[in-house]
């Protein structure tokens, strides 16, 4: 059960909340700063009841992130519940998702650096052996001068032996961004986090979800079909984008791959001319209200 707005309220005797940063259908993240350290945090309150599993859940995905421990992955701090519900504290991180972002034109420049920058973290990640699982635009955020990408949300990524059907068959999570094998049920490992952030990539270039829908027909839709991409985009586009959304884990770049991509300098160098594509009118995601965007994108993919 919600609570209504809570900016004002100290959490745990030492979180006060500020204005609500975000919300979705199953948490809201509020800016909050932190009493007793003199900093400033988010709090995230999840919906619901917290229960003894919900607390441990919370305490183990911080004990995991304080080990990976890395510029681009956002740290949580504590864990507790507040009025009954379940929450943490994380690191703030001030410039918003990417998901708001791409609400207006995004340079070429961007997308490459954003792109970059986030497969790091996964590789990161990866050599921890830990998968996200979930990422997707609004789980990607950005700081105030859009110089940096940070990764949150690892609550998925600490279901390591699940999958993301539940027992009851229903399909759970962000459907328009799950690889292959996820929506199969089989077996997830790095490769379904290369092929979400090609989804994320694309869409950046396109201005359009490739798989939108409702869960179910976005979820089946790439078992019937692979993801298009626009053979006009710039190099190296269409070849990084094309193998990192291959229907087949084993034939998609590894993360520490993904990262090492051209930048347009080099290619620049080599005397490749950008091409542009069009960027159509986009559909809106979730709650977010519907963006009007159309430009042209040149350029290429960004160390």
């Amino acid at each position: 059960m919600w609570d209504g707005d809570l900016t004002g309220e100290v959490v745990d005797g030492r979180y006060a909340l500020g204005d609500l940063y975000g919300s979705g259908g199953m948490a809201e993240v509020y800016r909050a700063f932190d009493t007793r350290l003199d900093r400033r945090v988010a709090v995230k309150l999840f919906q619901g009841t917290a229960t003894r599993e919900d607390r441990i859940r919370l305490d183990r995905e911080a004990q995991v992130l304080a080990g990976l421990r890395y510029p681009g992955v956002v740290a949580v701090y504590d864990t507790g519940s507040f009025r009954g519900r379940p929450f943490y504290v994380m690191q703030a991180v001030e410039g918003g998702t990417l998901r708001r972002r791409m609400r207006e034109p995004l340079a070429p420049e961007v997308v490459a650096r954003i792109g970059a920058q986030v497969a790091r973290i996964l590789a990161h990640v990866h050599r921890h052996d830990v998968v996200h699982r979930d990422v997707k635009p609004s789980n990607i955020l950005l700081d105030a001068g859009e110089r940096r990408a940070y990764l949150a949300d690892f609550g998925l990524a600490l279901q390591a032996q699940a999958t993301r059907v539940t027992r009851s068959g229903v399909l759970v999570g962000t459907a328009g961004y799950l690889a292959p094998e996820q929506v199969r049920g089989g077996e997830v490992g790095p490769a379904a986090d290369v092929y979400a952030l090609g989804l994320v990539l694309l869409e950046c270039l396109t201005g359009r979800p490739e798989y939108p829908g409702g869960d179910t027909e976005a979820a089946l839709a790439r078992l019937h079909r692979d993801p298009r991409v626009p053979a006009n985009l710039p190099d190296p586009w269409v070849e990084a984008l094309t193998a990192m959304t291959h229907a087949l884990p084993t034939k998609r770049p590894t993360a520490d791959e993904c990262a090492r991509l051209p930048t347009p300098a080099e290619l620049a160098r080599a005397g490749r001319a950008p091409a542009a594509v069009e960027v159509v009118e986009r559909e809106p995601d979730g709650p977010e209200p519907p963006r009007r965007r159309r430009a042209l994108v040149v350029g290429g993919v960004a160390g």
